[in-house]
């Protein structure tokens, strides 16, 4: 029979892969906008929309792994029935401080669609031009895939790149982002090939009268 510190081990490192690998599903909707923004794969953010509505349950059970977790390292310890592995020192699978790493490092990951804009460069609204002497239009885009804040972040920061957008407005949970733009500068096609390039789909869009 293995020794008991190697059965503790195991079952210590199960449990922090199951907990790490439900946080990274929790967050993986959220975390793909930003990582495409580092390398470049505007694919990926569509392949991951579709764990949005499960993130309320992978939250869920990553809390319940961790909360056993520290219940199983806290409580008071059974004594041994003999005195072979009494004074055996716990390896660092076994200790508080990965448990404590892997705990915060997962819960960040949880919380990061309350923190992504953080990582997106904040996009300047166009400076200069008012509405009245500009001769606007205005444009509604109706956009799929986007999850959570950080989406809407990945959105505008590429509305913002194209010439002649005046402002915008872009709600995730609405789907929708509203662009008033100078129709001698750029076209509504444009800004929409803009929002494609961020990997999220223009599903149609609308000119809105003045």
């Amino acid at each position: 029979m293995p020794p008991r510190s190697m059965i503790t081990s195991t079952k210590n490192s199960t449990t922090i892969i199951t907990g790490l690998t439900t946080a990274i599903a929790a967050s993986l909707c959220c975390i793909a906008p930003l990582l495409t923004v580092v390398g470049g794969a505007t694919g990926m953010i569509s392949s991951f929309s579709w764990i949005e509505p499960f993130r309320p349950h992978f939250v869920g059970l990553t809390i319940f792994v961790f909360a056993f977790a520290w219940y199983q390292k806290l409580r008071p310890q059974k004594q041994a029935d003999c005195a072979c592995e009494v004074g055996n020192k716990q390896s660092f699978l076994q200790s508080k401080t990965l448990l404590s790493i892997v705990t915060v490092l997962a819960f960040a990951m949880i919380l990061f669609p309350y923190y992504a804009e953080a990582f997106y460069k904040k996009p300047q609204q166009a400076q200069g031009i008012t509405l009245e002497t500009a001769g606007y239009k205005q444009a509604v885009f109706t956009i799929s895939g986007m999850t959570c804040e950080g989406c809407t972040d990945h959105v505008n920061s590429k509305i913002t790149t194209v010439k002649g957008v005046i402002n915008y407005q872009t709600s995730y949970d609405k789907a929708i982002s509203t662009v008033k733009f100078d129709g001698s500068k750029t076209t509504i096609d444009s800004i929409a090939a803009a929002i494609n390039s961020t990997g999220y789909r223009v599903v149609s869009q609308t000119m809105v009268k003045n």
